[in-house]
């Protein structure tokens, strides 16, 4: 493939995206420049065999089980006693809703492994609260934007499974990558949101408790709380412990969620039920095609050495590390402003990996993992595109003009420096994995 042609395909893919072209087509499309006019030579028989073999895999049966566990656990019921809890620790604090709000979608992340779960689930509870309380529409809806990404970052996640796959790496040491990075980045975003509310004399603090009724609450609360927290111990516990493969420990939260939803909860009825199999079922089918469509462009670009490509290119620039990793960082920040976070990965993971695991970077790959975590969960709030700030915008009814403000606070003082932390120190993804006996 010339870099013309390689030009050409970009450029289309990028327009195409841009255009609002579903994403699997805007892929197919850029195949058939590859095919028809790169010369590689492949008939689209073989292209489609490989696309088919990809998608087929069994490690991939965990992501509609995810998605589904996910949805099942959003309608049950299950962030209303994880909010509660949290409430009781930061919620009279000056901005301790929106604490509050953020470690609740850690929180939910580590059950559902789904952002826009987080985002849908905990908004819909948290949001009301804190306009009844004083808070500003467009910081609490920018806030919630960026906090439900951490549903992307905290273990199960489903993109860690499609890095893993895609990648060649194992699954649970992906997974444990984020946990560190996901925690640094609650303590930014609570403390950046604290400090842009830290004049406003609106916010309305709840009342305090007498010690023996805080504890007497506190002790109803984690009572309450216990079948939702026991989720992540069962699913997590059962894959670092060997006792279950993370597909398996996917169907066992769909089997766990069901009961807890429907009587303990009391969130899951009957409509609910056919709701969250249909978005479920809906969200799987569009991830499968979308696999499906950048498997084959990616595997394509592989063959055409455009990894080669693109790392002589980023060495006839520079020959520091940290230079080079800043490029793929900001090259990763673009591919996230374009495209949805899924596809991202699909795409940009066979094309870097062999870059930054070269030795001119040196950088582990489960390392990369949280690297290409941190960055496409930026690019998720990041205009243009910004999927999850429109979202966040649906849902908190606050206009996309009042939430620009605060989300460039949000990105400057909390995903910028957890970026920048996750890159140049890597035992912040490694440490965790290493000390499990999952990295050397």
């Amino acid at each position: 493939m010339t870099g013309t042609i390689l030009l050409i395909t970009l450029f289309t893919l990028v327009v195409l995206l841009l255009a609002g072209v579903p994403i699997p087509f805007a892929f197919f499309s850029a195949t058939l420049v590859i095919v028809f006019f790169g010369g590689i030579g492949d008939d689209p028989g073989s292209l489609l065999r490989y696309g088919y073999t990809k998608a087929t895999s069994i490690i991939l049966c965990a992501i509609p089980l995810f998605i589904l566990a996910g949805s099942l656990m959003e309608k049950g019921g299950i962030g209303e006693s994880l909010v509660n809890l949290v409430s009781m620790f930061v919620g009279r604090i000056k901005g301790g809703l929106g604490a509050v709000m953020v470690i609740s979608c850690g929180l939910f992340g580590a059950i559902s492994g789904s952002g826009m779960a987080t985002l849908s689930c905990i908004g819909s509870i948290m949001l009301p609260r804190m306009y009844a309380a004083g808070y500003p529409k467009g910081i609490s809806s920018a806030l919630i934007s960026s906090a439900s990404l951490l549903g992307l970052l905290i273990p199960p996640s489903l993109n860690m499974i499609l890095y893993a796959f895609v990648g060649g790496q194992s699954v649970l040491a992906c997974f444990l990558a984020t946990v560190l990075p996901g925690v640094i980045l609650i303590i930014c975003l609570s403390l950046t949101n604290m400090f842009l509310l830290r004049k406003n004399k609106d916010i309305k603090l709840e009342d305090k408790m007498p010690t023996p009724v805080y504890f007497k609450t506190l002790g109803t609360r984690s009572v309450r709380a216990i079948p939702a927290l026991i989720s992540p111990i069962i699913i997590l516990g059962g894959i670092y412990s060997g006792i279950m493969t993370p597909t398996e420990a996917a169907a066992v939260s769909v089997v766990y969620s069901i009961p807890v939803g429907w009587f303990i909860y009391k969130g899951l009825r009957g409509k609910t039920f056919k709701e969250s199999l249909l978005y479920s079922g809906t969200t799987a089918g569009v991830i499968m095609i979308m696999l499906f469509s950048v498997m084959i462009l990616s595997n394509l670009y592989v063959r055409a050495n455009v990894p080669s490509i693109i790392l002589n290119g980023m060495t006839s620039i520079t020959q520091n590390p940290v230079v080079l990793l800043i490029i793929v960082n900001l090259f990763l920040i673009v591919i996230g402003m374009i495209m949805d976070d899924t596809s991202a990965i699909l795409l940009t993971t066979p094309l870097l990996l062999p870059i930054v695991t070269n030795p001119a970077l040196g950088v582990n790959p489960v390392h990369f993992a949280a690297i290409m975590g941190v960055n496409l969960g930026l690019g998720c709030v990041t205009p243009p595109c910004a999927p999850f700030l429109y979202l966040g915008s649906r849902v908190g009814g606050a206009p996309i003009n009042e939430m620009l403000g605060p989300t460039m606070w949000f990105i400057a003082f909390a995903w910028i420096p957890t970026l920048i932390l996750t890159t140049y120190i890597p035992d912040l993804a490694l440490l965790i994995p290493r000390s499990l006996g999952f990295v050397a």
